[in-house]
């Protein structure tokens, strides 16, 4: 069993806090909360000790899960790293690159496991969908959420569309050629809906839209690949695959395609099972799974750190555009 630390212990915090009681190969030492407050009430609600500074924390456990504002990820994964602690830290991986950086290759001077929290790869859409996607050419993405003032911190990029960059990063074999992006602060600081459209050396395509600001929720990814259409649908965990081939499957909903002197084709739509898990109680005993069996984290430092880079290059060229 594996002795952890939580730090924060908002929203998504105490979500975390719950899930890693029900963890087997994990024991939640406790957790450190700035907000003695809050600290007090989560403690007498969850029956898990507060600590009064991170530092006491850290000291009495191998392993530490960040889910604290962004602001403050990167002095804590330093601090972890440094003392030896595996490492589980809410995406984004900290602000920007340069943090990024430092945090990688401290990382990488060690045997530690560190994944970031890019949850959506274990969202059950993903899950059904990722072994059909091969070379997407052209994907179509929308993020969008009501507003809440949590995650305000940053911009939407690092706040919401850093989810989709990681995603598309896992699954496009080829480097970044150019982004152009456009963005708008409305509430916050910082852009609250964005759009990028991302080119790639291969010469795939992903146009990519965050808001913070919607009437409605919608977390869904559209890709087009070679005779394969396929639709995501994060929030309500379903997919819908479409694909062109020469064979009549009566297995799955086939239509006939009459093409003439190239004969016929058929149309195949497909609504694959997609697993009832918890997605981030699912990163977390895949987490400490890594640990324990000292194998690479399902999302590791050098993905979160391809995701941030990316977010960051969508900011820079929003600056860009409003010059």
């Amino acid at each position: 069993m594996i002795k952890i630390g939580l730090f924060g212990v908002g929203h998504l915090g105490k979500i975390h806090l719950r899930l890693l009681k029900e963890i087997p190969q994990l024991e939640l030492v406790g957790f450190f909360d700035p907000n003695k407050a809050i600290a007090e009430k989560i403690s007498e609600e969850y029956k898990v000790p507060a600590y009064e500074n991170a530092q006491e924390l850290m000291r009495k456990v191998e392993a530490v899960d960040i889910v604290s504002p962004t602001t403050t990820h990167f002095e804590l994964a330093k601090q972890a790293l440094s003392e030896g602690k595996h490492l589980f830290i809410e995406k984004p991986l900290c602000t920007n690159s340069k943090e990024g950086k430092i945090l990688m290759d401290l990382w990488k001077s060690t045997n530690l496991v560190a994944q970031v929290g890019h949850v959506e790869r274990f969202n059950p859409a993903w899950l059904a969908a990722k072994d059909r996607i091969g070379n997407p050419k052209f994907l179509e993405v929308h993020r969008l959420a009501m507003f809440n003032p949590r995650g305000t911190d940053v911009s939407v990029v690092l706040d919401l569309m850093i989810h989709d960059l990681d995603i598309i990063l896992s699954v496009v074999p080829s480097k970044v050629k150019s982004v152009v992006a456009t963005g708008i602060p409305i509430i916050s600081d910082t852009p609250d809906i964005a759009n990028a459209r991302i080119s790639f050396e291969n010469g795939c395509v992903a146009n990519v839209t965050a808001s913070r600001l919607s009437m409605k929720n919608m977390r869904k990814i559209r890709l087009f690949q070679s005779n394969a259409y396929m639709s995501l649908d994060f929030l309500a965990k379903k997919t819908e695959i479409i694909t062109l081939s020469n064979k009549n499957d009566e297995a799955v909903t086939t239509f006939p395609l009459d093409l003439g002197d190239k004969g016929t084709r058929y149309i195949t739509f497909e609504q694959p099972e997609t697993p009832p898990v918890n997605a981030i109680k699912e990163e977390l005993i895949q987490f400490a799974n890594s640990i324990l069996n000292k194998t690479k984290a399902a999302v590791d430092m050098m993905a979160g750190f391809a995701a941030l880079k990316l977010a960051e290059d969508i900011n820079e060229a929003i600056a860009q555009n409003d010059v």
